[in-house]
């Protein structure tokens, strides 16, 4: 018997989903479903719920009165350590360029944040929080209007992509990462973009969606076996790594200049977006195709520092 799984992506409109399920359902074509960037209360899941085809969650929705099977990282507790370390090298003002509101990853890492400043007596202004579509093009607008109207002295960002933008637009405004402003952003490990080689190498909260794509593969093949039936959920922890993109606030450091780059059009701006969205098809249909090979990653939540010594 084969043990090969082929991967169908549908392609359609948000209000158009649901009709997709039930029609992928009707045709009974199509043997378990991936659900990616959940929404709060997601009524697609809902759906798959009251439908009875096998899926897997990548992510959490919140709201829902009923157990369902799902794949997260802890987005929450990630940039909760993020601004735990801010917060100890005395940044007060901490902006955050994060995705769009309506997926719940990005509500998990504002909550996240907002928890870290809550705990050191502080708040994080609306103000000082925007929410984007996670491409280049969009944290650089982002980060320039965080700079040019509040002046926050470091950035949490929600994407290495978005980073890029940001970098640019520290650049151009004349700041110096980190001298004047601090960056930490999430890295979904992609191998074209390394965040130690950003010419200040950055700090990063980390997760491979390549790990992930992986887990959701093998969960997936699980559930249409039969070998798993259970609507249990795993949350994988998040690493954080230390390099050379935080210093203390207020206190210039030693560090090479931001990269500079030409400001991207409309066009870069989509094809950057398209380009996030292919890898993560890739990621998941290359872990299908590999069925022998699927193993979760060594979980190993402790803080890591890139070269430097760590600091308790």
């Amino acid at each position: 018997m084969s043990s090969r799984m082929l991967l169908r992506l549908l392609l359609t409109d948000a209000d158009d989903e649901e009709t997709t399920y039930r029609r992928v359902a009707a045709s009974k074509q199509v043997d378990a479903v991936y659900v990616s960037s959940p929404r709060s209360a997601d009524r697609r899941i809902a759906l798959l719920q009251q439908l009875g085809l096998p899926y897997l969650v990548h992510g959490r929705s919140e709201g829902l009165d009923f157990a369902y099977p799902y794949m997260d990282i802890d987005n929450e507790a990630a940039f909760r350590d993020a601004g735990r370390l801010l917060l100890q090298l005395g940044h007060k003002r901490i902006g955050l360029i994060n995705g769009e509101t309506n997926e719940t990853f990005a509500i998990f890492r504002e909550r996240g944040l907002s928890q870290a400043m809550a705990a050191a007596g502080l708040t994080l202004p609306a103000s000082f929080v925007r929410s984007q579509r996670m491409t280049d093009e969009a944290g650089y607008r982002a980060a320039r209007g965080l700079l040019e109207a509040g002046r926050p002295t470091a950035i949490v960002c929600s994407s290495l992509i978005m980073s890029l933008g940001v970098f640019r637009a520290v650049h151009d405004l004349g700041l110096r990462i980190p001298d004047d402003i601090s960056v930490i952003a999430h890295d979904d490990v992609f191998p074209w973009l390394k965040p130690e080689n950003f010419s200040v190498p950055l700090t990063t909260t980390r997760s491979s969606i390549r790990a992930a794509g992986t887990r959701v593969a093998e969960r997936l093949a699980a559930r249409i076996a039969g070998r798993e039936t259970e609507p249990f959920g795993e949350v994988w922890p998040v690493e954080l790594i230390v390099r050379g993109s935080v210093a203390a606030a207020g206190v210039p450091a030693i560090g090479a200049q931001p990269i500079r780059q030409t400001s991207p059009s409309a066009r870069e701006d989509i094809r950057s977006m398209t380009l996030y969205l292919l890898m993560r098809s890739i990621v998941l249909a290359e872990a299908m195709a590999r069925p022998g090979a699927f193993s979760p990653p060594a979980r190993t939540p402790a803080p890591r520092v890139a070269g430097q010594t760590s600091q308790g």
